[in-house]
């Protein structure tokens, strides 16, 4: 079966920096799965460079920022007084706020605490940089309707998976 809209694909997968450092991986007894045709379950990219392909289809690949987790945006560093936080605020705590533009909802880590501000930044940890990564199809399937219903791979026994 080759991998075309609304297959499921197993991949065995090495994500890193372009400094070799291991952000994610997923081994070949333990592959991880996507919906393919575009329900954002993989990077677009990838998913582009994976339609029509097989089983042991490998790919080794330097993604972009805008290809990965997009540029870095210093508009979504903010210095906000440590009163508007809780009493138990710490560094690398995480919480949900607007966007510039006010309307977008993000998640936002605090990065620093220091002279009654607290910095937070809403880019993704990974934003702005390029990532390599390589890949094997170890299996493709046609989804199930609840899959596509769904827009995501279920686990065994028609389960939602929890990555």
């Amino acid at each position: 079966m080759l991998i075309t809209q609304n297959t499921v694909v197993s991949l065995s997968y090495r994500l890193a920096t372009m400094d070799d450092e291991l952000l994610e991986e997923a081994e070949v007894d333990t592959p991880a799965e996507y919906l393919h045709g575009g329900y954002d379950g993989i990077f677009p990219k990838v998913e582009e460079m994976l339609e029509g392909k097989g089983i042991g289809t490998e790919l080794d690949v330097v993604l972009e920022p805008d290809d990965a987790f997009g540029d870095f945006d210093a508009n979504l560093l903010r210095v906000e007084a440590l009163s508007e936080f809780p009493a138990e605020i710490e560094i690398g705590q995480q919480f949900e706020g607007h966007t510039g533009d006010g309307e977008h909802l993000s998640i936002f880590t605090v990065t620093d605490i220091a002279d009654g501000k607290v910095v937070v930044d809403g880019n993704h940890p990974l934003a702005g940089q390029r990532l390599h990564l390589t890949c094997r199809v170890m299996d493709v399937r046609a989804a199930l309707p609840e899959e596509i219903a769904h827009g995501h791979v279920h686990g065994p026994e028609g389960h939602h998976d929890d990555h």
